[in-house]
């Protein structure tokens, strides 16, 4: 019986997509009895994140999550720290002789077939390489962004200047261009992580494929670049396998504790009362908060609309450069929102704290749009259930993600900001009137009702994902 390992990054959301490749490869060999996941001790491992293991473990015997011993930080504290990326990487690159021991030991009876590792977890493929093991990346993005990703180096080389202040764009090879200030988060200043996303973009290369969590049909162009090679012509691209959309179901995504899980969530009882397809939905991921004069104008954009809405609020960021890592506080909004909002939406509006059922929320027949922060997860999951969106990037790659969303893929409306990056009432107002009832939000419901159906197919006997899984399974047997 084959035996595969996994390694994913800290981040929930990439564990989930991980977990979820996890099944989907024990569905579909019947060579699998079982496959280990290595978890890193972050330092700043939530309540969520382990109540998440806990359910995966109790539900699914074949999966086994093996817990690495904790390692030193050069830094110490987190708040010297420049962002999460730079602790997630110094973190995974620290774990590295653990991750030695794991495979040395797991491979005592017998041999390792496959080590699927998290881009975040670059480092690692020397380990598995050294141990003759056949290492793959899994991309927990879309394929434009793995061809983004892997033309890093080659950007790296146009200018010295922190991207933040640049007024140039990059070519992406067969595919658009992206404006320097749309890179990554972490690498609009040249930092440390910077050199780390440099560093990993030259590394994917050298693994023996590519997973990748998306259909051919969601990214014609990007899928036949990477194929083909013409996205980065001066190196050779490992295969890449396209095995999406991989979404958690309900209730298999248990991130909440089991004394909620007894009850339907409230806004699920509001969102029963409401028309079909009248709601607009603004959730912004794990990470997505907002100030407190941001939270105001989307208060009042939301109220001046009309518009039905169902609003994920989280409490505002800390002033502490530390806090940024740890557990948010529950949001209080007799402070953060608007004297008397709450009140004045009460017959149209259902404002929650912090955290809602996101796929069962997409999945409502009353919810008839998404603002969205363009998360690869939260966009597969719109995909999934033909939720049309408007495009409110962060953090992260979501301003790219942007872009292929609103003028590639066209699934979305865009939210305009200012140069500051503040979005006005008025463009609150304006976009989520336009998602639920206007021409153009009716041409994207429409293209992402076609999508929705050649996703569903797309893992099927036969489909163009099937047929990529059975590919990846049969190339580490060789």
């Amino acid at each position: 019986m084959e035996k595969i390992v996994l390694y994913p990054s800290p981040g929930i959301g990439h564990l989930i997509s991980m977990v979820e490749l996890a099944k989907l490869l024990l569905t579909h060999s019947s060579s699998l009895s079982s496959i280990t996941i290595l978890i890193p001790n972050f330092p700043f491992i939530t309540g969520s994140y382990s109540s998440y293991i806990s359910s995966i473990s109790s539900s699914f015997p074949s999966i086994t999550f093996l817990s690495l011993p904790s390692v030193p930080l050069l830094h110490g504290d987190s708040s010297n720290y420049e962002n999460m990326e730079q602790l997630t990487y110094e973190t995974l690159r620290n774990n590295n002789p653990n991750v030695l021991q794991s495979l040395q030991s797991l491979s005592v009876s017998s041999p390792v077939s496959a080590f699927i590792i998290d881009f975040f977890c670059y480092n690692a493929v020397e380990i598995s390489q050294s141990l003759n093991i056949p290492t793959y990346f899994f991309f927990t993005s879309g394929a434009s962004a793995l061809a983004f990703f892997l033309n890093f180096p080659v950007f790296d080389k146009i200018s010295s200047e922190p991207y933040r202040n640049l007024k140039v764009s990059f070519e992406i090879p067969g595919l658009f261009s992206v404006p320097a200030d749309h890179m990554l988060e972490p690498m609009l200043d040249r930092g440390v992580s910077y050199y780390e996303f440099v560093k990993m973009a030259e590394t994917l290369p050298k693994s023996d494929g590519i997973i990748i969590n998306t259909f051919e049909s969601l990214e014609v162009k990007a899928v036949m670049c990477l194929k083909q090679g013409i996205c980065l012509p001066s190196t050779t691209i490992p295969p890449v396998y396209c095995i999406g959309p991989l979404i958690a179901k309900q209730g298999d995504n248990n991130v909440k504790n089991k004394d909620e899980d007894k009850h339907k969530h409230e806004c699920l009882k509001w969102l029963d009362s409401q028309p079909s397809k009248s709601v607009v939905y603004l959730g912004f991921g794990s990470r997505g908060v907002f100030s407190k004069e941001q939270l105001w104008e989307i208060a009042f954009g939301l109220e001046k609309s009309g518009v039905r809405f169902l609003w994920v609020v989280r409490a505002p960021p800390s002033k502490s450069k530390g806090d940024a890592f740890s557990n948010q506080d529950e949001p209080n909004f007799d402070t953060i929102l608007p004297y008397g909002f709450l009140d004045r939406i009460r017959d149209r509006g259902h404002v929650a704290k912090s955290w809602v059922p996101q796929i069962a929320v997409l999945g409502h027949e009353s919810v008839g749009g998404f603002v969205s922060h363009c998360g690869w997860n939260s966009t597969l999951e719109a995909v999934d259930t033909g939720v049309p969106l408007v495009a409110w990037p962060l953090y992260a790659e979501q301003r790219f993600n942007k872009i292929l969303l609103v003028e590639e893929i066209r699934i979305a409306l865009p939210m305009d900001e200012s140069e500051d990056r503040f979005v006005s009432s008025s463009e609150i107002e304006k976009r989520v009137k336009q998602i639920v009832d206007s021409e153009e939000g009716e041409i994207i419901r429409k293209r992402m009702l076609d999508l929705k159906a050649k996703g569903r197919n797309t893992l099927n006997e036969g489909g163009p994902s099937h047929v990529a899984l059975t590919t990846l399974v049969e190339s580490w047997k060789k």
